[in-house]
């Protein structure tokens, strides 16, 4: 089996642990108490995987106990991007040492962090296996979109997208210019004036993205420059036939299918013309998977 590709260094520990610091501040504003029943000798907590799915989030654990001034050690079995079915049992992923009251600090930080990030990591591991398996010669791609928790945490879901096999789409607004039908509403309907404006302050170096609802709105973004042309709320049959319209126009403009797409649909939008399939539930809808800490007696 191919290892998983290692993007931990897409997460630079100067990077992430400002945001977990607040995290972990937020999780305890004032009082310790049950730091203070527990005490500061070193003991050592296992973490176990109890569900089924592809373990992610590493980093971020390592940030909260490296914040703690806790050792983790993974076992082999820990590796980034790996699916690993416990058949119903638990398995150890690995071992944090520290002083108790901090190793139960970061317990629940950790637990949710690593729970939510597998979640993703899991439903895009299972969406790009489904693909890959029905479509082996489709070159295209699922992608998730900016419906994400706000704040700090939305890194944490991105990452998931990224190690569980599928796009991020844009990280944030200022990543991409994508000019959604209340851009172009509030330009009067002219898409071509949006297009050009964006360009105008974008440059060489960005890319430009126009939701449209229909073929004359694609073909009008597609002449503007844009650069990505979304397909917004189409039934299958009606996005397949636009879609190769546009294509054999705009043979460069990247096509987009988007709009209440889930798991058990997004097949039917696979053709040619289609790069790009997106799907909002892959970070509003995931399931998380259970992960546990437990101090040894």
């Amino acid at each position: 089996m191919t290892t998983p590709t290692d993007f931990s260094t897409l997460l630079p520990q100067t990077n992430i642990q400002p945001f977990i610091r607040e995290w972990l501040k937020d999780d305890m504003p004032t009082f310790d108490v049950g730091g203070l029943v527990v005490g500061s000798d070193v003991k050592k907590a296992t973490l176990y995987m109890k569900s089924p799915g592809v373990f992610a989030g590493k980093p971020f654990v390592d940030a909260v106990f490296d914040i703690l001034d806790c050792k983790i050690t993974w076992e082999d079995i820990a590796v980034e991007g790996t699916y690993i079915d416990n058949k119903g049992g638990k398995i150890v992923l690995a071992t944090v040492e520290g002083p108790c009251n901090l190793l139960l600090r970061g317990e629940r930080t950790a637990l949710n962090t690593i729970s939510r990030c597998s979640g993703v990591a899991t439903a895009c591991y299972l969406s790009s296996q489904k693909m890959k398996g029905l479509f082996p010669t489709w070159t295209g791609a699922v992608a998730g979109t900016r419906k994400t928790t706000p704040g700090a945490f939305r890194i944490v879901e991105k990452y998931g997208l990224i190690v569980g096999g599928c796009n991020t789409h844009r990280l944030d607004l200022s990543q991409m210019t994508m000019l959604k039908d209340n851009h172009i509403w509030a330009c009067g309907g002219d898409i071509t004036k949006a297009v050009k404006l964006a360009r105008s302050a974008a440059g060489f170096s960005q890319k430009i993205e126009v939701e449209c609802q229909s073929l004359e709105e694609a073909l009008e973004a597609a002449s503007a420059g844009a650069d990505v042309v979304m397909l917004d709320n189409y039934t299958p049959e009606e996005l397949k036939v636009d879609a190769t319209k546009i294509k054999e126009q705009y043979p460069s403009v990247i096509i987009e299918a988007s709009g209440g797409i889930t798991y058990d649909t997004m097949d039917q939008y696979v053709c040619d013309a289609v790069d790009i399939i997106s799907r909002g539930d892959l970070t509003h809808g995931y399931s998380c998977l259970d992960y546990s800490l437990k101090i040894q007696k």
